[in-house]
């Protein structure tokens, strides 16, 4: 038997980057491919409205900040588009489109479209309200609007899908410095100086705007002296969001360490963790919280073991009109992502280096492969898939809810939080 070895550390790497999931030009929106990452970076051109929702539910983007700006984007694009040729018949597009502008003759043709639009992309991850509340944000730009002129009404449209995009950012700086500063001074009680905290999936700049939220938190710390070091769980084997983590962490120099999701429990046995922080893809009125699968079992092991569990979301993941975690749809995703992994090939024998695809930015590589690691019956028949994407913490598990507004904390593990001033 051929033993496994590892991949080899001299070989290409993908360079250091600023990390974002987006590339936006004058008349272009660009993702990066986050399914190769780390070990190739690929920039995919996003010309339509089916572009943006296939990079959207593939997962080729996540987060729910940064895939609510995409939609919104997207449709900034193909209207500044239309703007630029408002009588010709057909946008300039690489492909053809069912979503297709018409030009701009009216406003009731252009609102027609723009909320068939609307609804197909919001459709594309239903748990991430971050996603709804932008398409909410543009159907209340329409519904304003009081003009007759479709032109003036595109660009009160587009105005509103750039600010969608541009908030962001300043948004997950200040929750990141709020969740940094009230942790730090609850441990600085008990004498610590430098602190050890885990977060469960990818909260960065990959997964946002920039700077990220639970990850910003992180960031926050080290930048500031006051981190020792950074745990996070690897989750699914098709979209783990710690190779996301990693790449982000090692990137910036952070110190920190991959654990298993089953392994968060001995971590909490045999190291002194100061808290957990995670990010959300939608907190409801009580503060049960819906975040990436292994959530809830971390958040359930930090109250056991007296850890402080943090949730940081911006504003736009609370949803008010929703009163319980109960009633979050949650999202399931295709069976077949969990039998398989993808990654490197290493083993048995070492592979050739190959050149990554034609719009690929990264040095040439060892190849990827996704592999499927289960035995050809898991699925299939009786032996059926379980594969969520997300479940709820409920808030008697959280310690805090975090945005920019401010803290809302549980200091007695109540059955509700009162996230009323931070909206």
């Amino acid at each position: 038997m051929t033993a496994v070895q590892p991949a080899d550390p001299n070989a290409p790497s993908v360079p250091p980057k600023m990390m974002t999931s987006l590339r936006v030009g004058d008349d272009s929106i660009e993702v990066i491919n986050q399914l190769l990452l780390p070990h190739e970076i690929q920039w995919d051109s996003c010309d339509s409205v089916e572009d943006a929702y296939d990079a959207i539910k593939s997962m080729r983007i996540r987060g729910a900040p940064a895939i609510a700006s995409l939609a919104a984007l997207t449709i900034s694009l193909l209207l500044s588009r239309r703007l630029k040729s408002s009588s010709e018949a057909f946008i300039p597009s690489n492909t053809a489109s069912a979503y297709q502008l018409a030009p701009l003759s009216s406003t009731s043709a252009l609102l027609e479209w723009l909320h068939k639009v609307l609804d197909h992309l919001q459709s594309s991850r239903p748990t991430a309200v971050n996603l709804s509340e932008a398409m909410n944000r543009i159907r209340a730009t329409a519904a304003a609007f009081k003009g007759d002129s479709a032109e003036e009404l595109a660009r009160a449209l587009i105005e509103t899908c750039q600010a969608v995009h541009a908030n962001d950012l300043e948004r997950n700086k200040q929750m990141s410095k709020l969740g940094a500063d009230w942790l730090y001074e609850r441990r600085a009680k008990d004498g610590k100086k430098k602190l050890r905290v885990m977060t469960v999936c990818n909260t960065g700049s990959l997964a946002t705007s920039g700077y990220g939220t639970a990850l910003g938190v992180i960031t926050n710390l080290f930048e500031t002296g006051r981190l020792e070091r950074a745990y996070y769980t690897q989750s699914t084997p098709y979209h783990q969001g710690s190779r996301l983590t990693s790449l982000e962490l090692s990137t910036l120099g952070i110190p920190s360490c991959m654990i298993c999701d089953t392994m968060v429990g001995s971590l909490f046995q045999h190291e002194d963790i100061d808290a957990v922080i995670v990010g959300a893809d939608r907190v409801v009125k009580n503060g049960d919280t819906a975040n990436k699968i292994g959530t809830y079992q971390a958040a359930a092991l930090a109250k056991l073991h007296g850890i402080p569990f943090m949730v940081i979301a911006p504003v736009t993941t609370l949803d008010m009109e929703i009163s319980h975690g109960k009633d979050i749809h949650i999202e399931q995703r295709p069976p077949v992502e969990a039998t398989l992994a993808r990654g490197l090939v290493v083993s048995p024998t070492p592979s050739k280096l190959t050149t990554p695809s034609d719009n690929s930015t990264a040095p040439t590589t060892p190849p990827q492969a996704v592999v499927q690691i289960t035995p050809n019956a898991i699925g299939k028949g009786d032996n059926a898939i379980y594969n969520p994407s997300f479940d709820v913490t409920p808030a008697k598990l959280i310690t805090c809810v975090v945005t920019e507004v401010g803290v809302a904390e549980n200091k007695d593990g109540d059955e509700a939080i009162d996230l009323s001033h931070v909206q």
